[in-house]
């Protein structure tokens, strides 16, 4: 027996035989042609084929994980018809007077090497869509399908170097019981996306994968990040005694469906859903959420070529209100930049985007973008239980601009005699120090804060939590971090304010007690963590003594 060791993105134990990934492609190479346009054709059939193929994808993805994981097909649909790419392949045919093939290529690795030279990580990525949607139109010029099946038989434990959000996204859970991958981020969008999917997964096993042979027995552990290749039968024993173990414990949590989220000695707290767009309402629902707490509204930023306008958003926020039938909507302005890039809005390139113009700097400095989301926001509001969430706050000056812009566009909708709802709340996002620290002077100003700790946590440490190379430094359990939510917590209380934890701590088990000792009032967290997170809160006691926490070491 053989065990590697990596990291585990997805709990969950799995069993089965190796299929190693093989990204399915065709030889190509260049030859002229006599006939150009009978070559333009035949790109324009492959191109239909591609597209139609896309749309199957994405809406398999749909059913299956929710519009955020389904977006990506749309990325490539969209990639696939714009003009820069169509004319460079239209015009090495028709110039060159060479194969489609050949065009098609050429055009991916002219793209993917723009891309892959650019500083900024997001378009960095884009490389990879560049040369995923070739390969789907040569496979199509080839008369081939561009979907891939890595797996005949069920129970199969698919194993790669890394895979691609698309490629993840198109294995057959019905046939794959697990992934293992030689590289890779627990933060990367592969991992979120085995996350979404509920595949056990285990990444960063490193090179001594591919001394593995296709069909060997392997056990994949997704909570250890332990795998075992050709396990002996003592381990095999004990792996398969878990499995079972985790099936019964996921089957009980069916009971809680409809029960409050209320400790042993009567404490209670909401749980809420995070979701990034309407079809992801339905999961939500559901897994028995209590409401929204955090409606990404900048997904309808993404992937497009202009602004939507105040009517598609307002139908937007409207369709999510109704859904969810009065309960509580938390909605959040858009929070461009950083790591989500937008061309049309024609930000400057700067050295260190998560520190610069991003999310309500963007909305204070334009105000037109964000007068348009207020108005569709407050239009909406009528229809449901609003709550409007402003993310990045660093300072008081902030919160009044912000006050005072909602109540300008509050005023110019009564004048239009458009009826908005009085009691929608305005809240602000905690994930800053800054904000943080003067709690006690942003709770005045606003009903309610919610902590995003993926950015307070990047920002107090001083670290990139997308950033390999410091990953061993950084800790979302430091005590600062769990100091400063303490603080924000007591400041809200104070103040009679609400205050909830939207980030990625709230589904973190280790830490639901400690939240609860603070007095959160709320956690927001994916859907499919949502009853866990129930029974783990109807299993706490917080009369009893709490347990010590490791302090840090002196120094």
């Amino acid at each position: 027996m053989i065990t590697l060791k990596g990291k585990g993105v997805y709990g969950g134990i799995a069993i089965g035989r190796i299929a190693f990934f093989r990204r399915r492609g065709v030889d190509v190479r260049r030859h002229t042609v006599s006939d150009p346009q009978a070559e333009l054709d035949r790109f324009m059939r492959a191109k239909k084929q591609a597209l139609r193929e896309l749309k199957e994808l994405y809406e398999k993805a749909l059913r299956d994980i929710g519009e955020s994981g389904a977006r990506i097909f749309e990325i490539h649909g969209m990639m696939l018809e714009d003009d820069d790419y169509n004319d460079s392949v239209v015009n090495t045919i028709r110039v060159e007077k060479v194969n489609a093939e050949y065009a098609v290529s050429t055009a991916a690795e002219n793209f993917s090497m723009v891309f892959s030279s650019m500083d900024d990580p997001y378009m960095k990525e884009r490389a990879a869509d560049i040369r995923d949607i070739s390969n789907r139109l040569v496979m199509a010029l080839a008369g081939k399908k561009g979907d891939r099946s890595e797996a005949d038989e069920k129970e199969r434990i698919v194993c790669a170097d890394d895979l691609a959000p698309s490629e993840t996204m198109q294995l057959d859970r019905d046939k794959v019981a697990a992934f293992v991958t030689a590289e890779g981020s627990v933060n990367s969008h592969t991992a979120i996306l085995a996350r979404t999917m509920g595949i056990p997964a285990v990444i960063a096993v490193g090179k001594e994968l591919f001394e593995a042979k296709d069909g060997v027995e392997v056990i994949v552990d997704g909570f250890t990040g332990n795998v075992y290749l050709s396990p002996d039968q003592k381990t095999m024993t004990a792996m398969r005694a878990r499995m079972e173990e985790d099936r019964k414990a996921k089957a009980l949590l069916q009971k809680y469906k409809g029960m409050d989220n209320v400790t042993l000695d009567g404490t209670r707290i909401d749980v809420f859903a995070n979701i990034q767009g309407l079809r992801e309402v339905g999961a939500a629902l559901l897994n028995d959420a209590g409401g929204i707490g955090l409606f990404r509204s900048e997904f309808l930023y993404l992937d497009r070529s202009d602004f939507p306008d105040e009517e598609e958003q307002f139908q937007v926020y409207k369709t999510v209100l109704q859904s969810m039938g009065g309960k509580k909507v938390v909605i959040r302005t858009l929070d461009i930049g950083a790591d989500k890039q937008v061309g049309y809005f024609n930000l400057e390139k700067e050295q260190n985007p998560a520190m610069g113009m991003r999310a309500i700097r963007i909305c204070l400095t334009r105000p037109e973008i964000f007068r348009t989301q207020l108005r569709a926001l407050l239009r909406a509001s009528v229809f449901g239980t609003l709550a409007i969430m402003f993310p990045m706050i660093t300072s008081v000056e902030e919160v009044l601009s912000i006050r005072e812009t909602v109540e300008e566009v509050r005023k110019e909708l009564e004048k239009k005699r458009i009826a908005t709802s009085p009691d929608t709340e305005l809240g602000i996002m905690i994930e800053t120090p800054a904000a943080a620290v003067i709690s006690d002077l942003l709770a005045p100003l606003v009903d309610f804060f919610s902590v995003g700790t993926n950015d307070l946590t990047q920002y107090t440490l001083a670290l990139d939590r997308q950033n390999q190379s410091v990953a061993p430094f950084f800790d979302p359990h430091h005590e600062a971090v769990l100091r400063l939510i303490a603080l924000a917590a007591e400041n809200a209380h104070r103040h009679g304010k609400w205050i909830g934890i939207c980030g990625e701590l709230g589904s973190d088990p280790e830490l639901t007690e400690t939240f609860l000792r603070m007095g959160i009032d709320e956690l927001s967290v994916s859907p499919a963590y949502i009853l866990p997170l129930r029974d783990q809160i109807r299993n706490t006691d917080l009369s009893d003594p709490p347990q010590k926490r490791k302090e840090p070491n002196a120094t």
